[in-house]
């Protein structure tokens, strides 16, 4: 297996709470610029996806806060998609510090959305194997 898609970001001061610890929502944040990130990569843009009709869509997400993240750390935000047969894939997640410790783990499961239909498509993988121009990074 090849090495996730990772995207590397600094923890700003004013993403911080009263603690100095790194505001619970903002790992939301740092999660989904690094799935925007890879659909990027794979040549996928949102401009594509609603051409196409479909727009992904967020579920459920779960984090699980491991250690502290304070203003001026460096992390890396690692994403994997996981393709079923269904309406959902799921996306797995990390935010490591530099120096290696976990600090958080993200597990999200998504869909893609019909947007005249407001229905889940069956089989999203499909249509993001047919789009983009790195499917590789989709794990495909």
């Amino acid at each position: 297996m090849s090495e996730p898609y990772s995207v590397h970001v600094t923890v700003r001061g004013y993403e911080t709470d009263v603690q100095g610890h790194l505001n619970q929502a903002v790992y939301l944040n740092y999660a989904e610029h690094a799935r925007w990130s890879l659909l990027q990569a794979a040549g996928l843009t949102q401009t594509e996806l609603i051409g196409r009709g479909v727009g992904p869509v967020a579920l459920e997400t779960t984090i699980r806060y491991k250690r502290e993240l304070l203003a001026g750390d460096e992390v890396d935000v690692t994403c994997v998609f996981e393709w079923g047969e269904g309406k959902t894939f799921r996306i797995l997640q990390s935010i490591t510090r530099a120096d290696g410790t976990l600090a958080a783990e993200v597990d999200a499961v998504g869909g893609l959305l019909d947007l005249k239909a407001r229905r889940l498509i069956d089989r999203p993988g499909e249509v993001f194997k047919e789009l983009a121009s790195a499917p590789g990074l989709f794990g495909f």
